[in-house]
């Protein structure tokens, strides 16, 4: 699956021109207030599909919401998964998500990896798809990042790493990691499930690049931010509506949740960390995460 999906990707973008600025090639109707946007990523030098639900009224804030371990392209997502359009609907803002990524816990890496191909997610979620955004929807530039799974790290190391960026962050069902021998084996069992290789993203464990995205040694730089972290016991229940329960990783997320909760707590940094009796890793439980996390990011956002 990994070289098919990179080659796919490799031919999407090879239409375009290296070199080019960040922009919109093409948009077409999901129905109602959704659109697909298809944007050129000159980081990637590809283009990236994103799943676009419009605010209606005027200037609104954007909210990122980024996808589990498949990156959408496994027909599992918030938009394949879940009431996300109809939740939103009566809600001033804009919800933006990204199509692709799998594997790549959504950084840059250090070089093209014959699995996964050429990733600098880092560089389009921070610096390429926001000012795509907020030109051709006229947004309010007030932005929040929310990752499930295998994204929840990510979105927390998005935060740290583009400070001005995203002024809330939430991190559901996942684990914010550190550079230690537990964090980096648990971010290299991600990307090797696709095939790919670690040292590709930041080079060997335990290295620079490794430390540079330690949530827990950087975390201070959340300090003034909105901060929302979930996660369940494992214990399945009615919350588990639909998908397949993965008892295990959720509590996992938890233990890695709970953990990060403590470290932002030491620092004296506030978090809403909401720690439920049980769900097992599944839609129904993220879903009702992302209606909980909602009314903690909209203050933040302005919405």
């Amino acid at each position: 699956m990994g070289l098919l999906v990179a080659a796919v990707l490799a031919m999407v973008g090879s239409a375009v021109p290296a070199g080019a600025e960040p922009r919109a090639v093409g948009e077409s109707g999901l129905g109602g207030a959704a659109v697909r946007l298809d944007v050129y990523s000159p980081a990637m030098d590809r283009v990236v599909t994103n799943r676009v639900l419009r605010a209606a009224g005027g200037p609104a804030p954007t909210v990122y919401l980024l996808t589990g371990i498949g990156g959408g392209l496994d027909g599992i997502s918030w938009w394949d998964d879940t009431d996300v359009a109809a939740y939103f609907a009566d809600k001033h803002v804009n919800v933006v998500m990204p199509v692709g990524g799998p594997y790549s816990l959504y950084t840059d890496w250090l070089s093209d990896d014959p699995a996964i191909g050429r990733n600098r997610w880092l560089t389009y979620l921070t610096q390429e798809l926001p000012g795509v955004i907020d030109t051709r929807f006229g947004t309010t530039g007030r932005n929040a990042v929310v990752g499930v799974s295998m994204s929840a790290g990510s979105a927390v190391d998005l935060a740290i790493q583009a400070p001005d960026r995203y002024v809330a962050v939430a991190a559901l069902s996942g684990c914010p990691w550190a550079s230690d021998a537990v964090g980096a084996a648990m971010v290299s069992a991600q990307v090797i499930r696709g095939g790919a290789n670690p040292e590709n993203m930041w080079g060997p464990a335990g290295s620079a690049l490794w430390r540079t995205h330690d949530a827990f040694a950087n975390a201070a730089a959340l300090a003034g931010k909105t901060i929302f972290l979930s996660a369940a016991t494992g214990t399945p229940g009615e919350i588990d509506r639909g998908g397949l329960p993965f008892p295990p990783i959720e509590a996992i997320a938890s233990s890695c949740t709970t953990a990060f909760a403590d470290r932002l707590e030491t620092l004296g940094i506030a978090a809403t960390h909401l720690n439920r009796p049980e769900g097992s890793h599944t839609w129904g439980q993220f879903e009702t995460d992302l209606h909980e996390a909602w009314p903690h990011l909209a203050p933040a956002l302005g919405a």
